[in-house]
């Protein structure tokens, strides 16, 4: 078990994080540009070793109502891991791990931009391709990437 004082040089490792003294010299740690109201990465790490990191949008087992992973018992690989996948979900065009599990079960998804110019994600041979009518416009090994690629370009779902 990592100490308080290891939790802590491995959490301001990342400067992307900013560090908030709370009661009880418990600590949290907040990535302001963070795309939702959520900005709480580490809540409450106690001089004891305890804390939480946030998971919400993240496919992890022991996971509580809040979306908080109990950190007490982990190792330093498993803290990095947490930390930087929570990071990332929390960035204002991420893709939450638990919806994109439900989304590669569809096979086509159409997206629309602003202009109402249209494209395809078609799982073909175990790969996402996009589409531009017949023209191929980019193979993605998941479908998290396909998705990620369309929101950069303006695009969004097709309700």
């Amino acid at each position: 078990m990592l100490t308080f004082e290891q939790k802590l040089a491995i959490i301001e490792s990342y400067p992307e994080l900013t560090r908030h003294d709370v009661s009880l010299n418990r600590v949290n740690f907040h990535f302001e540009e963070s795309g939702s109201d959520k900005k709480n990465v580490v809540y409450h790490l106690h001089p004891n070793g305890n804390g939480f990191v946030y998971a919400g949008k993240l496919k992890v087992p022991k996971k509580d109502p809040k979306g908080m992973v109990n950190i007490r018992n982990f190792s330093e690989e498993d803290l990095r891991s947490l930390i930087e996948r929570s990071i990332e979900s929390l960035h204002p065009d991420a893709v939450s791990e638990e919806d994109e599990q439900s989304e590669e079960d569809a096979w086509l998804k159409i997206w629309v931009d602003k202009e109402n110019h249209t494209l395809e994600i078609i799982k073909e041979d175990e790969m996402w391709n996009v589409y531009a009518g017949e023209q191929l416009d980019g193979t993605f090994p998941s479908y998290n990437e396909a998705k990620q690629y369309l929101l950069e370009e303006g695009f969004k779902p097709k309700r």
